[in-house]
């Protein structure tokens, strides 16, 4: 069964490779048909997109899963409709393919360009949330690259419809249908396959929780873009606005609890702590979280659980926050330093040489100063959908967007030149 499933993996990379192919000459206005055709065929197929994830669904709350989970799995027409909408301002913004970066001219007369093109085929192995689906075969396409999609087996039957009317758009705008492909199995042994094909997939990107980043990592041999796991924290430190303080936490924290650029962790500086602290939870916990505090935070915040080691780690993506009272910057970014997953990081404070200091001296894709971390998303940074946030620094960093999904080449332009 096992040869069967990685067969077919591999003839859906073979036909995504072929494809690609095709796409890297498409011109923008191609590739911004295709994208308007799936905008108006999700819009139009929305009951049945919403007819399968229904099936989803159920089995989910059947499982027990729990309800942010849920939430990132559950489509609505809002939420199609909002897809679809992401798909049109996809359209809008520049095609990065074919754009000259740099470009010289050498004194023998070769003329040096160096020009963005496509990465290739892009794979992704993410979970529970089929808003992923669009957006990363509406991005890849525009980049000009095919997509081999790997969903959860929690999001199967959603994913099946979505591809179907993604597919059928691509063609009726006269692109290649297999430029988008759907590995349809839940079995693992599909994602492993997927892991180790060199050759056929250029990049992979998995999104999703610490476990599944993990695996492919472990796993692939194919380069892979990490993205996604954020335990992310909001300092408070001894010069912050406390007013603005509380804005900052209660929306990193409650705004959207279950995605990645919502705040893990509250560190509070000791000199501020007994004005902040009481008030701060008793909002927090008014809105249904459940504060896990250092012995100083307990102290102040009787109500509060005693954290552990392993809850200054979690990434919770629920009503759940660590909490620790240090006493110094310094012990802040040294508390980021062991425990953050280089995603978003955020300081409130008055002083700006303690500003300065946190970002130099914060690791992380994204560091803040008097904002909420919830603000890491490419829509918010203005560049359009993203394919994921990467906590890695190499090829890209932060939200990937379009330019994120291309590499460059080399083109020199000669006129019988030879190296002597």
């Amino acid at each position: 069964m096992s040869g069967e499933i990685e067969k077919t993996v591999v003839d859906k990379a073979r036909a995504a490779r072929e494809a690609a192919r095709a796409l890297a000459s498409a011109t923008s206005a191609a590739k911004d048909r295709a994208l308007g055709a799936m905008a108006e065929m999700l819009s139009g197929n929305a009951a049945e997109i919403l007819d399968a994830n229904a099936v989803d669904v159920e089995g989910a709350r059947g499982a027990g899963s729990p309800a942010a989970f849920v939430d990132r799995l559950t489509l609505t027409e809002a939420r199609v409709e909002k897809t679809a909408q992401g798909l049109r301002e996809v359209i809008a913004l520049p095609d990065p393919v074919g754009r000259v970066i740099d470009g010289w001219r050498r004194p023998n007369g070769l003329e040096i360009r160096k020009v963005r093109v496509p990465l290739g085929v892009v794979g992704i192995i993410y979970e529970s949330r089929p808003d992923v689906t669009v957006d990363a075969a509406g991005l890849c396409l525009k980049a000009g690259n095919a997509v081999v999609l790997r969903g959860g087996s929690e999001a199967i039957e959603s994913n099946k419809a979505l591809v179907r009317v993604i597919r059928t758009a691509v063609e009726s705008a006269g692109l290649p249908r297999d430029a988008v492909q759907l590995i349809e199995t839940t079995d693992r042994a599909a994602a492993l396959k997927m892991m180790k094909l060199n050759g056929l997939i250029d990049v992979l990107i998995p999104r999703g929780g610490a476990a599944l980043i993990q695996r492919v990592i472990e796993n692939a041999t194919v380069p892979v873009i990490e993205t996604g796991v954020g335990n992310c924290h909001v300092y408070v430190d001894r010069a912050a606005d406390l007013a603005m303080a509380r804005e900052i936490v209660f929306n990193a924290k409650c705004q959207r609890p279950g995605v990645c650029n919502a705040m893990e962790t509250l560190l509070v500086h000791g000199a501020v702590a007994d004005k902040f602290l009481p008030e701060m939870a008793k909002r927090l916990t008014d809105a249904g979280v459940e504060l896990r505090g250092c012995e100083r935070t307990r102290e102040l915040v009787p109500q509060a659980k005693e954290a552990t080691e392993e809850d200054f780690h979690a990434e919770f993506l629920s009503l759940i926050l660590a909490v620790k009272v240090v006493d110094s910057l310094d012990e802040a970014i040294a508390h980021i330093g062991k425990y953050g997953t280089m995603h978003s990081e955020a300081i409130v404070t008055k002083d700006y040489g303690a500003g300065r200091m946190f970002v130099e001296q914060v690791d992380a894709a994204a560091v803040y100063i008097n904002a909420s971390t919830r603000f890491t998303d490419g829509y918010q940074y203005g560049l359009g959908a993203e394919i994921g946030i990467s906590t890695q620094k190499l090829h890209a960093r932060g939200p990937m967007g379009l330019e994120e999904l291309t590499t460059y080449k080399w083109v020199v332009y000669g006129d019988g030149q030879v190296r002597t």
